[in-house]
């Protein structure tokens, strides 16, 4: 990659929304409608987004769901907000944070190099204490983490909070929760409060968005058909906390407990008869030295990037993973015109990444402990996804742990958890494929519709 003002890693075959500008730092940026502030960076050949909170080691995008916090940037005069879910707008600013006197060369990262092995500043010059006092500044310094907003809101402008009832919410907006929001919604009646379906990204279709045997097509075509039965579809609305103490004056009398949903026109206080849980899984990396070096992403990030906005970053990316996704994955990126290189990540696993600041190296080693050099300059680790199981523990969902996917969500063959009304489906109940997960979600969004239809 370069940061050459000039370049564009888009594909020219790809359909795109309107053209617009961003502004980075002083600088007018080519984005179309549809991208957010990461896509449209990474598209321009911005490599360093942000700086990490204590050893300002450089940051770039890693999973490209809002879960890692790699791409904290200050946006619109606000700090700490994720890149890759703030979708562009016209002239919209943005700049990189927590670095001096700036991201691309940042001297505050000289603590990555005088402190290798960790630094404790609470047992750091201790005395005297004029010197303590400056290196507990200068601690602060490197441990801040963006200034405060250009504007406060008031009290006045802050959004009006929501109250509703719906028969059955679905969480999670990716291939099983799309797919139970249209089955529940095909067995009720249409109303307005029979099915909403609350998705955290800027656009529901989750993973269909990164496999590379689906990709935007395929979402485009679950959303139409769950809107098509009646779904009503929320996104840029994240589930935050169950709260079963409360409820709302929405809800049926005697009953107890609500979803609270941030959203950028305020809370929605949620209740229903039905809770489906489709929250999908976190994108895990692979245990190695210097795994947060940018250039290593997920295998669903840079499938997203590919197959979602027709952007190809790398011109030699080494696919780490096995299975129909590391395969798909790695056809497409061979398709695009990469000269692609592979391994299993068990007969062979990447022990160091290499590159300042963007990846252009990888040792890989075998079985044996035998290692050798490979030349990429990006590292996509395609792994099975820890289940996002928070929010559906708060409400009382058991989980239990599996080596692959973490703690998942335990149902029974009809998707029911054991907390009553409350039912979970897709990669949050460690379901293993694409195809498994909307399979699953239909036949679960029609069990949360049967007992109500009547």
């Amino acid at each position: 990659m370069s940061t050459s003002n000039s370049i564009d890693l888009r594909l020219s075959n790809f359909p795109r929304g309107s053209q617009l500008e961003v502004v980075y730092e002083g600088r007018k940026l080519p984005a179309f409608a549809g991208e957010t502030i990461a896509v449209a960076l990474l598209a321009a050949g911005v490599q360093v987004l942000s700086r990490s909170i204590k050893f300002h080691r450089p940051r770039s995008v890693f999973c490209m769901t809002g879960d890692c916090g790699a791409c904290l940037m200050r946006i619109g005069g606000e700090p700490n907000v994720r890149a890759c879910q703030t979708l562009v707008q016209p002239g919209l600013s943005c700049q990189r944070q927590n670095a001096w006197p700036s991201a691309s060369l940042d001297v505050l990262g000289a603590a990555d190099l005088m402190f290798p092995e960790g630094m404790d500043h609470h047992a750091l010059m201790t005395s005297p204490r004029l010197l303590n006092q400056v290196m507990q500044r200068v601690v602060q310094e490197l441990g801040g983490l963006g200034r405060l907003p250009d504007h406060a809101p008031s009290m006045s402008e802050l959004p009006i909070g929501q109250n509703r009832h719906v028969q059955v919410l679905v969480i999670g907006g990716g291939p099983a929760g799309l797919a139970a929001a249209t089955a529940a919604a095909q067995g009720l009646p249409r109303t307005d409060a029979a099915v909403l379906l609350v998705d955290a990204a800027p656009e529901p279709g989750g993973s269909y968005l990164s496999h590379a045997a689906y990709g935007r097509a395929a979402a485009e075509q679950a959303i139409a058909e769950a809107r098509a039965a009646g779904v009503q579809v929320l996104s840029q609305a994240a589930a935050i906390g169950y709260y079963p103490e409360e409820t709302t004056d929405a809800a049926p009398p005697n009953s107890k407990g609500l979803l609270a949903v941030a959203t950028p026109h305020g809370m929605f206080k949620l209740t229903a008869d039905r809770y489906v849980y489709a929250t999908g899984g976190h994108p895990q990396n692979a245990l190695f030295i210097d795994n947060d070096l940018p250039g290593v992403m997920s295998g669903r990030a840079v499938g997203r990037l590919l197959t979602g906005h027709g952007i190809l970053l790398s011109e030699r990316p080494l696919v780490v993973g096995d299975g129909d996704e590391a395969e798909a994955l790695a056809t497409a990126l061979q398709a695009a015109g990469a000269q692609v290189i592979r391994i299993d990540g068990k007969q062979q696993q990447v022990a160091q990444a290499f590159g300042s600041p963007w990846v252009d190296g990888a040792q890989v080693q075998d079985q044996r402990g035998q290692q050798h050099h490979v030349r990429c300059d990006l590292i996509a680790v395609v792994s099975p996804p820890a289940a996002a199981s928070q929010l559906a523990q708060l409400h009382g969902a058991r989980v239990a742990f599996d080596p692959q996917h973490g703690f998942a969500v335990v149902t029974d063959a009809h998707g029911q958890t054991s907390s009553t009304a409350v039912l979970a489906c897709g990669e949050v109940t460690g379901c293993g494929s694409l195809a498994a997960a909307v399979l699953q979600g239909r036949a679960v969004g029609a069990a949360a519709a049967a007992g109500l239809s009547g």
